[in-house]
């Protein structure tokens, strides 16, 4: 095992934990509806839960955690402003927004969990956090299929 490798990949599921927690604070400020706050609020826990136990892993690995977001994450949430802007806050538009956000979150978590870098440990974190990001995932494509069929 790799210690500075199995950093760079627990520091890039934290770097998209900060770009989750970024979209849906931008997702909530988007949207009007009640349910979608809830739900996006639970979505942006579950990032700060898996956060808090990356950074750790990353800090007892000897690395400093990144706290920054991917530039296109930025690009994302600049996106995901203009479309509410233009559609009006349009339901369907912001879950396809965030549904969009959750498949870079899953495929971010399936490349770590193949990376053979990892500890059996951090493999364990990593799949354990896979399981809870993709639950938010199918919650969201759930609530935007919903949509798309009304």
């Amino acid at each position: 095992m790799n210690n500075d490798k199995s950093i760079d990949v627990l520091n890039s599921l934290v770097t998209i934990n900060n770009d989750r927690i970024q979209g849906y604070e931008t997702a909530i400020e988007e949207t009007e509806d009640q349910d979608l706050k809830t739900s996006f609020s639970k979505c942006i826990k579950t990032s700060q839960e898996c956060k808090h136990e990356l950074v750790n892993a990353v800090t007892k690995l000897g690395g400093t955690p990144d706290d920054g977001t991917r530039i296109d994450g930025k690009i994302y949430r600049v996106w995901m402003d203009f479309k509410a802007m233009v559609t009006g806050k349009d339901r369907k538009a912001i879950l396809n927004s965030c549904e969009y956000g959750e498949d870079v979150a899953v495929h971010a978590y399936e490349r770590a969990m193949k990376d053979e870098d990892l500890s059996a440990e951090h493999s364990t974190i990593v799949t354990a956090q896979y399981a809870k990001i993709k639950a938010d995932h199918d919650t969201v494509r759930s609530m935007r299929d919903a949509e798309v069929e009304a």
